[in-house]
Parts: structure tokens; sequence; C-alpha cells
């Protein structure tokens, strides 16, 4: 349950520090629909596989990994890794891939600032982020691996 409850805390602590960056959305010629929002926050996957191009901008929250291990003479240690890809729109070049970083580097100094959500899970070192530089506009992605310490889980019964 661990890496679920640090995804839910994540998905909600991103779509907070990321309401306020506003992203080209694609617009149907004669359509009354907005033309930038925030980008939705979405855990694992999107809902269907249109959704990769139709939902931009996006930050999509994946589990990578997790790993649970014992150093002699340490503690027991839990961590885990949650890959972030953002993605835009824009048929500009140069700007959807500006705003990819723009994105990756709010959510980085975010992340950085507080070190700690849900008061459980610590961000640790190494934090690797990349712009993809193969992107072809109009659609632009990045994405940032992060790795957590997470809580362990302890034995209820003595051996």
């Amino acid at each position: 349950m661990t890496p679920i409850i640090l995804l839910e805390q994540l998905a909600e602590f991103i779509k907070e520090k990321t309401k306020d960056i506003k992203l080209q959305v694609r617009v149907k010629k004669d359509s009354s629909e907005e033309k930038e929002r925030a980008a939705e926050v979405h855990k694992m996957n999107l809902p269907t596989k249109e959704d990769e191009i139709q939902r931009i901008p996006y930050i999509l929250l994946q589990f990578l990994m997790g790993k649970d291990e014992k150093q002699e003479n340490e503690p027991d240690e839990s961590n885990c890794k949650i890959r972030i890809v953002v993605s835009t729109y824009s048929e500009n070049g140069e700007l959807g891939s500006y705003d990819v970083l723009n994105v990756l580097l709010r959510i980085r100094s975010e992340l950085q600032k507080v070190g700690v959500i849900g008061g459980h899970f610590v961000l640790k070192k190494p934090l690797e982020y990349i712009v993809y530089p193969d992107n072809k506009p109009p659609y632009h992605f990045g994405e940032m691996i992060t790795n957590w310490s997470i809580p362990v889980i302890q034995r209820e019964v003595d051996l």
C-alpha cells in the first residue's frame, strides 16, 4: 500500500504546485474549448490509449520499482522510484520543449524545498530529469525519475 499512498499524495502535491502554469491545449477550429489550462495529473496510466495525445497537457506519475533491503549493522530500508512524465502541446517546437522544462523545473524545485511528502516519504538523490531531444511538434515530452525512502513494513510476529 505504501507506494500507492505516495502516488496519491504526490499527485495532489504536484497538482497544487503546478496549477498556475497555463499550457496550450489543442483546440479544434470553430470550437469554444479553452485554449490554455493547467496540466492534468494522472497516476500510473491515462484512461485510454487515445488520451496520450487527446489529454495533453498532462503529468503522469508512474511507479517504476520498489526495493526492500537490509545492510549489515543497518536498519531495514525500503525505497521506490517514481517516474514523472510531462507532456505539452505547441506548434512552436521551441515553446513546447520550453514548457516541458518549465514544468519539470517547477516540480523539481518544489520537491527539493519540502524534501518530504505526506510526512513519511523522503525524497532521495539522485533526481534525474530530461526533455526528450527528439520531440516533434506539436507534442513535447520529458520526464523526471525520483527516488523515495518509504516506511518499512514491520513484522507483527516475532520468530
